[in-house]
């Protein structure tokens, strides 16, 4: 069975960071910038997709997800550049 779990990273319009995870990227994207996504991103946007890696599944995305936020903006600037 394939996984579609992934952590993204988006780019607000006030140049913070956001991270998530989804199992539908594009939709997720559309939805942040709709104002239907996270509440931090209603009052940002738009926003932009600047990264995205695929988890093994919602438990590894999970995991992933509190290990980049609990980085600081130039680790994630860092990681965003090497698209690691």
């Amino acid at each position: 069975m394939e996984n579609n779990w992934k952590l993204y990273i988006l780019r607000c319009r006030d140049g913070s960071l956001y991270t998530g995870i989804t199992t539908d990227v594009q939709k997720r994207l559309t939805a942040h910038n709709c104002g239907k996504g996270a509440k931090y991103t209603r009052s940002r946007r738009p926003v932009e997709l600047v990264y995205q890696e695929t988890c093994k599944d919602h438990s590894e995305a999970l995991r992933r997800e509190i290990q980049v936020k609990a980085l600081n903006r130039e680790e994630k600037e860092k990681m965003i550049e090497a698209g690691l």
